[in-house]
C-alpha cells in the first residue's frame, strides 16, 4: 500500500512539474529534470552541486577551454593576474615541514616588522604549521587575508635562542608577470614575459626605460613556457613595435562579427631590433603576439611552434562568484591565419595529449618532421615570406629540444623534488656565508660553482627512493645541466629572478641561437 501511496505522489507531482514547466523547449526540460531529481531521488541532492554538474557536463561537449569555476575556484585562477593579492607578503619554500622564508617582499608587511629570509615560520595564530604535514594551500590560507587584518606569527631564527613573535599587518602584495629583464649583451636586452596580467604592459615599460639607460639597440623577447592571460597587455605591447594602422590580431565567431585590433601610432620600440622567442607552451596571449609581429615583418621568431591556443573566452559572472568562460570567437593573425590548432568537440583528453602526441611523432627535435598542406600556406604582409597557419606559430628559426642534456636521470631527479629540497637546505645553511663571500650576483656569476658534496647528496638522496642512472655515462651527461641548474636557483634566492634566468640563458640552444640572429 505505500508503494502504491508513493508511486502516486511520485506521479502526481510529476505531473505537476511537466503542468508549471510547459511547452518543450530544451530550457524546459533541463528545469525539469533538475526540479524532479531535487523531489524525487532517493537521497538528498544539492541544487547548486546539480545545476554546476549540469553546466559542465554541457561545456565538456563543447571545445577544450569552453570552462566553469566556482567562486573559489575563479578567485585562484584570477589572483596571478590581477596585479596583486592581500598577504603578509614572503617567498617562501617548504622543506622538511617547514616554511623558510626565501625572502621578504622588499617594503612588505613583514620586512616592515623585521623578518627576514632564512627565518622559520612555525606558527600562525598560535596553529603550528611546522612539523605538522600541513599542505602548502592550507599555509597560504592561515596567511593571506584582507588588507589590514592582522596576523600573529611565531619564528625561529638561526642563531636566535629560542622563538620569536611578530605581529604582521596584511597588505596588497604585488604579482609581478615579468620573470626577468637585463642587457645579455652589449646593446642587447631580454626581456622574459610568464604571463600576461593587468600589470603586464607597465611592467614590460618600466624594464625598457631601464635597459634603453643601458645602451639597448635589440630586443629578445622570451615567451617561452609563457601560457597567456590577458588580450589587452598582448595588444599593447605589440603596439610599441608597430606603426600607426598596423593590424595586430582579429577575432570572428558565428554571432560575434569581425573585430579588429591595430595600433595607434605610439609605439616607442619601433626602432629597436627584435627576436621572439616561442615554445610548444606558448599559448593565447603569447601567440597574438608573436603571430602580430611574425606577419608584419617585424621580428624573427626563433624556437619551435607554439601550443596553439586562439579561442576567444567570453567570462559570464554569476551572482555567487562563480564563473563560466564561454568560446566564442577565433583568434586570427594579421595574415589570416587562425591560431587555434583543431580539435574534436568532447574530445578534451585527446586534445591535452596533442603536446605528448608531437613529442612522440618526433615535431620537437626535427623541423623536417612538421608537414603543412598547401592550403594552409600565407604570407606575411610586408616582404611576402611563407609562414603556415594549422594551429599555433611555426618560427622562422626552428631549434630542437635538445634530449642530449635533459636525460631520464635528469627528468626523475627534478620530478621527485629532491632537487629542490637539498637547494632549499643548502641555501638556509650557507646564505650569510654565500652573501659575504661575493660582493653580487655578477661576481657570484663569475666564480660560484656548485659544490661536489651537493651534487653527490642530490645522487644519494634520489637512491633512497629508487632513482639511479642507467650507467655511469648517464651521470656525466646529466651533471653539467643540473649544476648550472643549482647555481640559477641559489642565484635565484640570494639576489632575483632576472639572475635566474641569466645564469640558465647562456647554455640555452633557443637563446644562444637568437643571439647569432640579432647581431
Amino acid at each position: 500500500m505505500s508503494v502504491a501511496v508513493a508511486l502516486m505522489v511520485g506521479s502526481s507531482l510529476m505531473a505537476q512539474i511537466r503542468f508549471n514547466m510547459g511547452g518543450a523547449s530544451p530550457l524546459n526540460k533541463l528545469r525539469m529534470a533538475e526540479m524532479a531529481i531535487a523531489s524525487l531521488y532517493v537521497d538528498s541532492v544539492s541544487d547548486d552541486k546539480l545545476v554546476e554538474d549540469a553546466i559542465r557536463g554541457m561545456l565538456e561537449k563543447l571545445d577544450p577551454h569552453s570552462s566553469y569555476t566556482t567562486a573559489k575556484e575563479t578567485s585562484a585562477l584570477n589572483e596571478p593576474l590581477n596585479g596583486s593579492f592581500d598577504g603578509i607578503g614572503i617567498q617562501f619554500n617548504i622543506s622538511e615541514d617547514t616554511l623558510i622564508v626565501i625572502k621578504p617582499v622588499v617594503k612588505g608587511p613583514s620586512e616592515r616588522v623585521g623578518i627576514m629570509a632564512g627565518d622559520r615560520i612555525i606558527a600562525v595564530d598560535d596553529t603550528a604549521i611546522a612539523g605538522v604535514k600541513m599542505t602548502q594551500q592550507e599555509i597560504m590560507r592561515r596567511l593571506r587575508g584582507p588588507k589590514g587584518t592582522k596576523v600573529r606569527v611565531q619564528v625561529v631564527r638561526r642563531g636566535i635562542a629560542g622563538v620569536l613573535h611578530f605581529v604582521v599587518t596584511r597588505d596588497k602584495i604585488p604579482v609581478t608577470t615579468l620573470d626577468a629583464a637585463y642587457m645579455i649583451r652589449p646593446g642587447v636586452g631580454y626581456i622574459r614575459i610568464g604571463s600576461f596580467g593587468l600589470t603586464t604592459y607597465d611592467e614590460f615599460m618600466t624594464a625598457v626605460a631601464a635597459l634603453r639607460r643601458q645602451g639597448m639597440k635589440s630586443l629578445v623577447l622570451d615567451l617561452q613556457e609563457n601560457g597567456g592571460g590577458y588580450m589587452q597587455p598582448a595588444i599593447q605591447i605589440a603596439n610599441e613595435f608597430l606603426s600607426k594602422g598596423d593590424l595586430i590580431v582579429y577575432t570572428q565567431g558565428r554571432s560575434d562579427g569581425r573585430r579588429d585590433f591595430r595600433t595607434n601610432g605610439n609605439g616607442t620600440l619601433r626602432d629597436v631590433r627584435l627576436v621572439v622567442l616561442v615554445n610548444e607552451f606558448s599559448a593565447s596571449a603569447s601567440e597574438i603576439v608573436t603571430g602580430a609581429l611574425q606577419d608584419q615583418d617585424r621580428a624573427i621568431v626563433v624556437g619551435r611552434r607554439t601550443f596553439g591556443k586562439g579561442l576567444v573566452q567570453r567570462p559570464i559572472d554569476f551572482s555567487d562568484g562563480s564563473m563560466m568562460r564561454i568560446t566564442v570567437a577565433h583568434y586570427y593573425t594579421p595574415s589570416g591565419r587562425c591560431i587555434q590548432k583543431p580539435y574534436t568537440k568532447g574530445r578534451a583528453m585527446d586534445y591535452a595529449m596533442d603536446i605528448d602526441k608531437r613529442y612522440k611523432h618526433g615535431e620537437f627535435y626535427s623541423a623536417d618532421s612538421i608537414h603543412f598542406a598547401d592550403s594552409l600556406k600565407y604570407y606575411t604582409l610586408r616582404r611576402h615570406r611563407t609562414v603556415y597557419g594549422g594551429g599555433g606559430i611555426m618560427p622562422d628559426y626552428f631549434v630542437p629540444l635538445d634530449t642530449t642534456r635533459y636525460t631520464a636521470l635528469h627528468r626523475k631527479l627534478w620530478a621527485s623534488g629532491v632537487v629542490v629540497s637539498n637547494m632549499v637546505q643548502y641555501i638556509d645553511q650557507h646564505r650569510k656565508e654565500l652573501l659575504s663571500r661575493y660582493a653580487d650576483f655578477a661576481d657570484f656569476n663569475a666564480r660560484f660553482t656548485v659544490p661536489q658534496s651537493l651534487t653527490d647528496k642530490v645522487l644519494a638522496d634520489a637512491a633512497k627512493q629508487n632513482i639511479k642512472p642507467r650507467d655511469d655515462d648517464e651521470v656525466r651527461t646529466s651533471l653539467p645541466t643540473l649544476r648550472l641548474q643549482m647555481k640559477a636557483l641559489v642565484a635565484r634566492d640570494l639576489w632575483e629572478m632576472s639572475d635566474y634566468f641569466h645564469v640558465v640563458n647562456e647554455d640555452s640552444p633557443v637563446v644562444q641561437r637568437a643571439l647569432t640572429l640579432i647581431k
